[in-house]
């Protein structure tokens, strides 16, 4: 029998066991990873305003592991061994004939003073800070913006960061406090958002126009104080900021020779096999794979490679072509509470329609259909 071990327990991990298992009833699985838990990310924006809860967002999968006859190897991974045919966990080696890596990347904290700023997609515990700040507030300001990795085009996570900004800037004026408490969006590019494409770029600032934003945009950031963002183009006051780094590798990959690319994630090929190696696949935040620069770093995009990596090793295995591709396509709902922004986007076009109250009844569908398949 083949053992297949998959590092990772978020969107492209679980989307790599379902398809694995879909393909292969006997194939041994075996899930890494600290918990046997989903943290559905997506939802972290709704957390601040108490439109969802921890508990809501936290997925136990002891019961999708059981249905699935799917192993859970409860270690974090720290290396790899015989071309990856062994993973070194922190609870002892698993072996393999195949091997999915799907752990995600690592926020990039090299700026100074960054300890000062929250990251909320780091999870619940850091949006919780969030959440508690902002209650805490009589007046002041919050900042928020993102950044990328300058050596990984791909490698950022701004959409998030729109949707907390919105989010809040609805929160607080359902709570009446939204003319004590200015909000500024930040970011080194003058027109942030653009992997989403030029109308998406234009219909974000113009919501922000809309709704009485500050913008402080097109200027590299120094770093951070507790009271102040530092840029290139100046600095301003903030008693709470929220900032969402560039993507890198995580610590582990520096203990495996796998091939890295200039940002430090794994590169992959449009197979999303890892260059050079038999049997060893890469999807999602993890990897870095080719493609056009505005390919997005989201769970959908996760969930296609996933996908992919899965179908590609099984054949692999069996000794047949290992040639799927993926799907390159940016497909998202930037929310704001009460409405929404569809945006889509793929190498024919794409299109972002203006926000539209079912937008976000769409979103909390999804969420409800996503989860479902793991409860």
């Amino acid at each position: 029998m083949k053992r297949i071990s998959i590092i990772g327990t978020g969107f492209a991990a679980l989307s790599a066991a379902r398809r694995l298992r879909q393909i292969d009833k006997q194939v041994e699985i075996t899930v890494i990873g600290p918990r046997p838990e989903l943290i559905f990310l997506p939802s972290l924006i709704w957390l601040p305003s108490g439109l969802r809860k921890a508990e809501d967002l936290r997925i136990p999968l002891d019961n999708f592991f059981r249905r699935n006859g799917i192993r859970f190897h409860a270690g974090e991974a720290t290396g790899l061994e015989q071309g990856g045919r062994s993973v070194l966990t922190t609870a002892g080696p698993v072996r393999n004939d195949g091997l999915v890596i799907a752990c995600g990347g690592r926020f990039i904290k090299k700026l100074p003073g960054i300890e000062h700023a929250i990251t909320p997609c780091e999870g619940i515990a850091a949006v919780e800070r969030m959440r508690d700040a902002v209650k805490a507030m009589a007046g002041g300001t919050v900042a928020l913006g993102f950044a990328g990795n300058p050596n990984e085009p791909s490698a950022m996570r701004g959409g998030p960061i729109f949707e907390f900004l919105f989010g809040l800037d609805t929160q607080l004026r359902r709570e009446g406090r939204r003319e004590k408490i200015k909000l500024v969006f930040f970011n080194p590019m003058p027109n942030p958002g653009n992997r989403l494409g030029e109308k998406a770029v234009a219909r974000l600032l113009g919501e922000m126009q809309r709704r009485d934003i500050a913008t402080h945009l097109g200027h590299k950031l120094v770093g951070f104080e507790s009271d102040k963002v530092k840029t290139e183009g100046g600095e301003f006051a903030a008693d709470l900021i929220v900032f969402m780094p560039g993507l890198t590798g995580n610590a582990w990959f520096d203990n495996t020779d796998l091939p890295r690319s200039p940002g430090g994630l794994i590169k992959a090929d449009a197979h999303c096999r890892v260059e050079g190696r038999e049997c060893v696949y890469v999807a999602g935040d993890a990897g870095s794979f080719p493609g056009p620069d505005w390919m997005p770093k989201q769970a959908h995009m996760a969930d296609l490679q996933a996908e992919t990596a899965a179908e590609n090793l099984l054949a692999e295995l069996s000794g047949a072509a290992a040639d799927k591709t993926f799907k390159v396509e940016l497909l998202c709902i930037v929310d704001s509470l009460d409405s929404g922004m569809l945006v889509k986007r793929t190498p024919e076009g794409g299109f972002a329609l203006p926000s539209l109250s079912l937008m976000h009844g769409a979103k909390a569908f999804f969420e409800s259909w996503y989860l479902r398949r793991y409860r």
